[in-house]
């Protein structure tokens, strides 16, 4: 076993010959758009990140699926399903089966299996004082689904988030391994700050990061400031408050943000500051949401973040 649940990390890694390990991962959970094509999608995208937070490629998948017997007839489960599915085939793998729940609430994720070069594997318990913290994908939308349950999300915010939470992590992971990361994770239900804690933490170190430079999909401080804020926002802003130190100047509705519950969120990736130019290019090329550059891994008490305007 080379990655457990010890570090907190991604998925979990067990290597089956000298130059080859497996890399297994789940995720599902309720829907956060209307649309549920758009929900097969996102729930797709967002079980696959895993594998390629560790700089693996997925192999295939398997369905996870809870829904009311009672609305079989609705066509609705075959879209969420589709939806999956479209993404399993952008992703150059197949759904080779799954299990199914009779549930009133419906849920939909995968099983995901992927294979990884040992030597090639980045954790996120490896970053190290000196890198630069590059982030793949804008946050936001935690608050962004709290807004559109209560039918307040612009049309045109709705279809960005959807953009970036359908955006496969591929290119992303291919980036990093491409020009060496030290360490990565995706950013999902525990935000940027509890997922950044995490990586600190596992790889005993502390990091700093500039509010300003964190990137966020258009719309998102607007509803924030209007109190679209999920609960899981809310938990994960305390939850973190013993370990981040915020500038007096950064307002309210910056730290929720920076606390947002996220789905299917981009890949925060730790990497050596004389590489960090080839990564944001090697990002830029492959079309990423977003190549930001937001702070850096310093020494320090492991998993305190400084958080600066």
């Amino acid at each position: 076993m080379l990655v457990d649940a010890s570090t907190v990390d991604d998925a979990a890694v067990y290597r089956i010959a000298p130059d080859r390990a497996l890399v297994a991962t789940l995720d599902f959970f309720t829907p956060i758009v209307d649309d549920p094509y758009d929900f097969g999608r996102i729930a797709a995208t967002n079980a696959l990140s895993d594998i390629y937070a560790m700089g693996a490629r997925p192999l295939f998948a398997l369905n996870i699926v809870c829904f009311p017997r009672d609305r079989l007839q609705d066509g609705l489960l075959e879209e969420i399903v589709r939806g999956g599915g479209d993404v399993a085939k952008a992703a150059g793998i197949a759904i080779v089966g799954g299990h199914s729940v009779d549930d009133p609430e419906p849920k939909y994720g995968l099983v995901a299996i992927g294979e990884v070069q040992p030597d090639l594997l980045v954790r996120n318990s490896t970053a190290k004082p000196g890198d630069v913290l590059i982030l793949t994908k804008p946050i936001g939308t935690g608050i962004i689904a709290t807004a559109i349950k209560k039918d307040a999300a612009p049309a045109a915010v709705v279809a960005e988030a959807v953009r970036c939470m359908v955006t496969l992590n591929r290119g992303a992971a291919e980036a990093m391994v491409a020009a060496g990361a030290s360490a990565a994770t995706d950013i999902t239900g525990f935000g940027l700050l509890g997922h950044l804690r995490s990586m600190a933490k596992a790889s005993r170190v502390a990091a700093r990061i500039r509010a300003a430079d964190v990137p966020l999909i258009d719309g998102v401080r607007q509803l924030a400031s209007e109190g679209f804020v999920p609960g899981g926002t809310e938990r994960n802003l305390r939850d973190v408050a013993a370990d981040v130190r915020f500038a007096d100047s950064i307002d309210a509705v910056t730290r929720t943000i920076l606390a947002d519950a996220q789905t299917s969120g981009g890949l925060l990736i730790s990497m050596p500051a004389d590489r960090a130019d080839d990564l944001v290019g090697r990002l830029t090329r492959a079309g990423t949401p977003a190549a930001a550059r937001i702070g850096e891994i310093v020494e320090g008490d492991p998993g305190v973040i400084e958080v600066s305007a």
